[in-house]
């Protein structure tokens, strides 16, 4: 059973008010086992004040605690109570805590992740600290204000290289040393072991490096100028945006197996999925996803890393900014110049849903309890909302006063602590306008507003808007007005009107436009609708609108209107089937693609009216695939390649793809589209396991693993069914991808019958499991495991039970909420058909 006491926020003040840390210095030895590896730790602090008989404590999580000596005195190791060790009847001054205890491993990408890559044999160790798991790894006061210098030392296998948050100095004999970090958070500590393949390079004077496995070193070489390009060119643009110089003494970017998040930004140490080692061909917009990342979490390094949260309320700080600046930064950077169309179909609609389910948050919440509490808030709402939060501030205060706020708060702060109200009173010293009263009306409340428009004819022939706004935020935003060109057959952009709601008065237009688009440019966060004139344009000339970002607004505003029951979904696959096929910008197919086929057809449309939603997007995608024949767009046609995979109703087209090695003019079939069609053809029952061993024998990578996973679990076979359960509910053997990528191939909707049987099981599997394995395969359990594809009340009304009676870890919990509540607003949107 996974145990561990969650540190709540009066206890972390307590203990702040109380300590000084001053100094860890710690010692890893990775060589003493696959199941564990040594950890001392010896902890410099000071106790404040003049009271004697301080009482405190220490976290970590040993397999085996061997001894704790304090100021020389040997402590009880059976003191320890889950993740607590005690402190008791502490001096006022400078104490000494020395910890030797022996760590696990971990196969669920927390703590000190292990990973034995299947194509070489080679095995690769990193941590991954955030939160509450530095105690998986040392012992450590672990709340991220108790700031410290982190003295490392490890000793690995000989042939390996240790990466950390400072420069590494192989020492002889296996044993790597780090130079000493400036004062930085617990959860930000990092290391990195293994048989690395690495880039190095320098700029500005400062050492650069990439590293991946060994397995994937003619993939990370290849993009290597691009990667390092991209990471030098946000570099300097940072530093022209900042004026404090980046802070610590390297900067290296490690790729990572099995990494659970996107990244993580350890200063001078980043962890990256190494699925963006790219091993098969991928579209520039998931170059561009890449390129986002790196900006992001370079961005954490002054904003994050620098100057940290107080308390995990005000997570925003960190997630928000990076998130703005990260997609600001590569346009102004880089040579992807579109980031924010990408943003507003992807990560806004993210917001966007996880706001309005009940357990939305606001922006900046007044206090979160605990750090169970806190890693719920790791959402849309942190991310996506926050963000959008942030471009409508820089729209409304300009950006010259917004960078000017922030580059106080960072001198304020750096190498500390800071909290929204820090952050606020920076920002109102830059400005003139009432920052305070903005930040309780954007932060502080919860929920989407709503933006309607209305038109009015005066008898002169001229027309006035008046916005309706169900909500209670201010928005400054930017109105489009579209006329039909009768020449080019196009939607022309007449003007773009400035205009701050609440208004104070209608807005002229003069003559009535074709379309009327509230939100043009994407500057705010609200939902917009259409006037019925205006709705006609985009019905028939949506795809004639002349930029992506203004095309993205009105696709976020039909998705938005299916998901609220006003549009019928088959109309959006109508409206799809019209125009997508004209398309250009890789995000808007992509996402239009991904509502479509993952949201309408296999959730919002009744099973009797999926073939014909599946065929619907069959000929779609043909129509892209005929349209990008001459290959003057190898992106478009690779979108539409995998997207006829997975919606294809019929074995015979995709299977001589798979026996030919090949896609009638192109693409060829790597490794990722020969597990995608075998994994379609799995569903379907056109494959077997002879077949699936015989690809995971061409392709025996993790990656490779993971697609036999999902194929064989894909089956439509009782005894392939029953297998996949037990792996993932019984036996504990898979890691976090392996269960992953099972749970992926588990349900599907055309094997509703087969299945129906373990969706009652799931809800008290899925419990059980949860609290056996931790977090991480909690939230696994509940955004990959659950049964999606079962949209009925009784699915609803177990899930409901469950949350009632059965207990859910929080981290379960969450997910479960967030699932049957879509589950409803599916079955709210099937009665609009």
């Amino acid at each position: 059973m996974f145990r561990m006491s969650v540190l709540t926020r009066d206890e972390a003040q307590t203990r702040a008010s109380l300590l000084d840390v001053h100094r860890y210095t710690i010692e890893l030895d990775l060589t003493t086992g696959e199941e564990t590896f040594d950890s001392r730790t010896l902890i410099r602090f000071a106790v404040r004040g003049d009271r004697a008989g301080t009482d405190t404590f220490v976290e970590l999580k040993p397999a085996e605690l061997r001894s704790v000596t304090l100021d020389g005195q040997p402590l009880a190791p059976d003191t320890l109570v889950d993740n607590r060790l005690p402190l008791r009847e502490l001096a006022p001054g400078e104490h000494e805590l020395r910890v030797d205890a022996a760590m696990r491993y971990s196969r669920t990408g927390e703590g000190m992740h292990r990973f034995t890559d299947p194509t070489d044999g080679e095995t690769y160790l990193y941590t991954q600290l955030f939160m509450e798991d530095v105690q998986r790894v040392f012992a450590a006061f672990d709340q991220p204000d108790l700031k410290s210098v982190f003295d490392l030392t490890v000793t690995a296998p000989e042939g390996w290289t240790v990466l950390a948050n400072g420069v590494t100095e192989h020492l002889g004999g296996g044993r790597w040393r780090a130079a000493p970090t400036p004062p930085i958070s617990t959860y930000l500590v990092a290391v990195a072991a293994g048989p690395w393949h690495s880039v190095r390079t320098e700029h500005r004077g400062l050492p650069f490096g990439i590293h991946c496995r060994r397995s994937l070193a003619p993939h990370l070489d290849a993009d290597a100028d691009e990667i390092l390009g991209i990471t030098k060119q946000c570099y300097d643009r940072y530093h022209e945006k900042f004026e404090e110089p980046y802070p610590f003494d390297s900067y290296d970017q490690a790729f990572v197996p099995e990494f659970n998040a996107g990244a993580m930004e350890n200063p001078g140490l980043v962890t990256f999925r190494d699925e963006f080692v790219y091993r098969s061909a991928v579209t520039d917009a998931e170059r561009q996803t890449r390129g986002m990342v790196i900006a992001h979490e370079m961005a954490h390094m002054w904003f994050g890393d620098l100057v940290t949260l107080q308390w995990w309320d005000d997570i925003w700080l960190n997630e928000s900014f990076a998130e703005y600046m990260g997609y600001q930064t590569l346009i102004e950077a880089t040579r992807f110049t579109d980031t924010w169309t990408d943003f507003g179909v992807v990560r806004k609609a993210w917001g966007y849903d996880a706001d309005q389910r009940p357990s939305t948050h606001p922006v900046a919440p007044d206090a979160v309890d605990d750090t169970a509490s806190a890693m719920l808030n790791f959402d849309g709402i942190s991310y996506a909302k926050g963000a959008s939060a942030l471009r409508q501030l820089v729209a409304w205060l300009g950006e010259k006063d917004f960078l000017a706020g922030i580059n106080t708060h960072i001198a304020r702060h750096r190498f500390a602590n800071a909290t929204l109200a820090d952050f606020i009173d920076s920002l109102a010293g830059a400005t003139d306008r009432d920052v305070h009263a903005w930040a309780e009306s954007w932060l502080r409340t919860t929920g989407v507003d709503t933006l309607t428009p209305s038109v009015t004819a005066a008898d002169d022939g001229t027309h006035t808007l008046t916005v309706d706004r169900t909500g209670s935020r201010p928005h400054h935003i930017a109105v489009g007005l579209y006329d039909q060109d009768l020449t080019e057959g196009g939607l022309t952009l007449r003007e773009r009107l400035a205009l701050d709601i609440p208004q104070t008065a209608p807005q002229p237009l003069g003559t009535r436009p074709a379309l009327l688009l509230l939100n043009d440019g994407d500057l705010t966060y609200a939902k917009i609708r259409f006037d019925a004139d205006s709705f006609e344009t985009v019905r028939t000339s949506l795809s004639r609108l002349p930029e992506p970002l203004t095309r993205a607004v009105v696709w976020n505003a039909l998705r938005d209107a299916v998901r609220d029951g006003e549009l019928p979904p088959s109309a959006y696959l109508d409206a799809a089937r019209a125009h997508l096929p004209h398309e250009t910008d890789l995000a808007l197919v992509e996402g239009v693609l991904a509502f479509a086929s993952a949201q309408v057809a296999d959730r919002y449309l009744v099973p009797e009216a999926r073939p014909v939603a599946l065929a619907t997007l069959t000929a779609l995608c043909r129509d892209l695939v005929r349209r990008t024949e001459d290959g003057s767009h190898p992106g478009l046609r690779l979108i539409a390649v995998r997207h006829l995979v997975d919606v294809a109703a019929h074995p015979d087209t995709i299977a001589a793809w798979l026996a030919d090695g090949t896609v009638p003019g192109g693409p060829e079939l790597d490794p990722e589209l020969r597990w995608r069609v075998l994994g379609r053809l799995a569903v379907l029952g056109a494959t077997d396991e002879a077949e699936i061993a015989a690809e995971l024998d061409r392709d025996p990578s993790a990656t490779g693993q993971e697609g036999a996973a999902r194929c064989r679990a894909a089956l439509p076979d009782p005894a392939a069914k029953k297998r996949a359960w037990e792996a993932m509910f019984t036996t504990d053997d898979l890691s976090n991808y392996l269960f992953t990528a099972t749970a992926r191939g588990f349900w599907q909707p055309e094997q509703a019958d087969l299945v129906r049987a373990y969706v009652p099981r799931y809800y008290q599997d899925a419990v059980t499991l949860a609290a056996r394995r931790g977090p991480a395969i909690a939230d696994a359990a509940g955004r990959y495991a659950f049964p999606a594809h079962a949209v009925d009340t009784e699915t609803l009304r177990l899930g409901e039970e469950c949350l009632r009676e059965a207990g859910p870890v929080p981290a379960l919990r969450r997910k479960l909420v967030d699932q049957l509540d879509d589950l409803a607003r599916a079955l709210r949107v099937r009665g609009t058909e």
